[in-house]
């Protein structure tokens, strides 16, 4: 579905009046209006509750108008979201600010039509007079709508081949140049920790590189974990952790999906996106535990568990990056199942080295609907990946805080004065809500493109 089709500008062309009302001036409303819509108010007991809708008839079969139950304040992203659902398929004209609320409007109606035609219910297309909010509204949905459908892509359609073709489809419209490095040419390029990863899947790992705007532009450095399957290894998961393990890969897409924004805005950066690309398959060659490998940085990393693969991607992609000075890197993992524990689906763990840019980012998210919270950096805990016989280990014994010694990994590759954004992310919905399918998800997508916007737009 063309997302931008459903959010337009007013203008002369038949409408249904689409009314928001907040419960707390429900009554004020209806003191404005005729009987009969007070009683038909009555009859379908709305009582704009949020994510509720009533039809409201009028004398003709075409003079009637919608209710959408909201929350009180300006419209947030997921306001309109169950009315783009529920009500009859047609054109309408919002009464009032549009706010935030076309993004759910948008996404509400997108679907993952890939393997199941979507039921045929036709468009829902809002009109609205707060122009000035629907690019923007429409550039997010899409950038969302394109994680969403990686990540519910399964990894009999989406393996790291795979993968590098999307980055390629995904950018290249827009002038990035892109690379891929891919099986052997990793060892001898010198991203020794992804090859270890990938080298026993049939699908050959990959490092996935694109770059795009002027060199003489802060140089921002974007990152993705692109694990396409995660069967744990060696350490092999239990078949229900690994029944949704499709969607380890959704750092990759988030990355990919933040490169697409940046370059729509044509931001002034140099862009570096980078996503290491494997399956954490199992063979009679795969990476095994008490194996010591090396990395892009030279350390050597003794392997404590096979089920740990998504930091030793991670540090050559860093890696990688810290090598031509960026101004900022960002990176997006599916990284560990403490942070889900910690803070369950809906917030993803943010790590940061600047306590600004941190702060700026949750003061976004918490603005735009699309919150995270901050996990520290606790240095002491260092000391939990020491090994007898490597620099360190990949993986801390014990079930002690494994975001925060996982983010620490990540941070021993990170240069020193180079500020660091780890978002450790669930990229999923365990279920479902108003413009929020049950599947993959963007989180914290939003609250780092409105920091990118501020700080380099």
């Amino acid at each position: 579905m063309d997302l931008a089709s459903l959010l337009v500008a007013a203008d002369a062309q038949p409408a249904v009046p689409l009314v928001p009302v907040a419960a707390a001036g429900l009554d004020g409303w209806l003191k404005a209006q005729s009987e009969r819509t007070r009683a038909a108010v009555a009859a379908q007991a709305f009582t704009a509750a949020a994510d509720s809708v009533a039809i409201i008839p009028g004398d003709g079969p075409a003079d009637w108008f919608a209710l959408a139950g909201v929350a009180d304040g300006p419209l947030g992203p997921w306001a309109l979201a169950a009315a783009a659902t529920r009500l009859p398929a047609g054109r309408y004209q919002l009464q009032g600010e549009l706010g935030q609320a076309g993004l759910g409007w948008c996404l509400a109606q997108h679907r993952f039509t890939r393997y199941r035609k979507a039921e045929p219910q036709g468009p829902r297309v809002l009109a609205t007079a707060s122009v000035a909010a629907i690019s923007s509204a429409v550039a997010e949905a899409a950038a969302t709508a394109l994680v969403r459908d990686l990540i519910d892509t399964p990894a009999s359609d989406l393996g790291p081949a795979e993968l590098a073709q999307a980055v390629v489809e995904t950018l290249r419209p827009f002038g990035a140049d892109v690379r891929v490095v891919a099986g052997e040419t990793l060892l001898a390029q010198n991203f020794p920790a992804i090859h270890a990863v990938g080298r026993a899947a049939t699908a050959q790992p990959r490092l996935i590189e694109a770059h795009w705007g002027d060199a003489a532009h802060p140089r921002l450095a974007i990152i993705g974990k692109g694990i396409t399957f995660d069967s744990g290894g060696l350490n092999i998961k239990p078949g229900g952790g690994m029944a949704n393990m499709k969607k380890d890969m959704g750092g990759a897409a988030h990355a990919l999906a933040l490169a697409r924004l940046v370059m729509q805005a044509n931001l002034p950066v140099r862009l570096h996106l980078i996503i290491p690309a494997a399956e954490n398959a199992i063979s009679g060659n795969a990476l095994r535990p008490g194996d010591i490998i090396a990395t892009r940085a030279g350390k050597t990393v003794e392997i404590t568990n096979t089920d740990a693969e998504g930091r030793l991607v991670l540090c050559d992609a860093i890696t990688l990056a810290a090598e031509h000075n960026p101004a900022l890197i960002i990176d997006y993992a599916t990284l560990t199942g403490a942070a889900r524990v910690a803070l369950g689906p809906q917030l993803p763990a943010l790590f940061a080295n600047d306590d600004a840019l941190a702060s700026e980012v949750l003061a976004a998210g918490m603005m735009l609907g699309d919150p995270a919270w901050r996990l520290p950096l606790w240095a002491p805990y260092h000391d939990m990946l020491k090994s007898p016989i490597a620099d360190m280990v990949n993986s801390a014994d014990g079930g002690f805080a494994g975001a925060i010694t996982a983010a620490l990994y990540l941070e021993k590759f990170v240069p020193s004065g180079v500020p660091w954004l780890h978002f450790d992310t669930f990229a999923w919905n365990a279920a479902p809500r108003p413009g929020r399918p049950k599947g993959g998800e963007a989180l914290g997508l939003r609250a780092v493109w409105a920091m990118l916007r501020s700080r380099f737009g």
